[in-house]
């Protein structure tokens, strides 16, 4: 473990890693420093029994946590869902039912094999409102489960669930026009 050669071998992967989680360059750009720093800082403690590169996106994962926390704790969780009341009218009428139902995927599992989709998705989670898109890169992408999200940034269960459903709504709506209007879905 050669700490001069972190940079070169593991930046390029730590960087993609921080952009697909937080969605803003400078901020994944300062997380990759962090994590340099704090591996810098504690490499006597590590054991090595993971790969180099395994440690240091564990060192990440936690730096990921600390910032979405603290952005968290920044603004109140209600202003977000209140900005977000109009998807509901948008959505569903007045007895609850589908205004328009979801447009069937032909081959979902195809679209996930599928580059161009991955990179609709990003664009479409880099829309959402921060809060938003972090929650849904943690439930869906890395597969948290919702006690560990709801510990980790102090939510009820009640509010991730709310959340969760809005982000859906919103991505459902970009993947329509983005992906399945242009007929990358079929």
């Amino acid at each position: 473990m050669n700490p001069q050669t972190w940079l070169e071998e593991h930046g390029d992967a730590l960087y993609r890693y921080a952009l697909l989680r937080v969605h803003n360059e400078t901020e994944a750009q300062d997380l990759v420093q962090e994590t340099f720093l704090a591996a810098l800082k504690n490499r006597q403690t590590f054991s090595q029994q993971s790969a180099t590169r395994t440690w240091l996106i564990g060192i990440l994962k936690h730096k990921i946590i600390d910032l979405t926390r603290r952005q968290f704790h920044e603004s109140p969780i209600d202003e977000d869902l209140a900005s977000e009341d109009h998807l509901l009218d948008d959505f569903f009428n007045e007895k609850g039912h589908w205004i328009s139902p979801p447009t069937a995927w032909n081959n979902p599992e195809k679209s996930l094999e599928n580059t161009h989709f991955w990179q609709i998705l990003h664009q479409c989670v880099q829309h959402l409102p921060p809060k938003f898109a972090y929650l849904f890169t943690l439930k869906e992408l890395n597969d948290v489960t919702n006690e560990k999200i709801c510990k980790e940034l102090e939510l009820s269960a009640t509010n991730l669930w709310v959340m969760l459903f809005r982000t859906r709504l919103q991505l459902r709506q970009c993947l329509e026009i983005h992906w399945l209007g242009q007929k990358g879905g079929s």
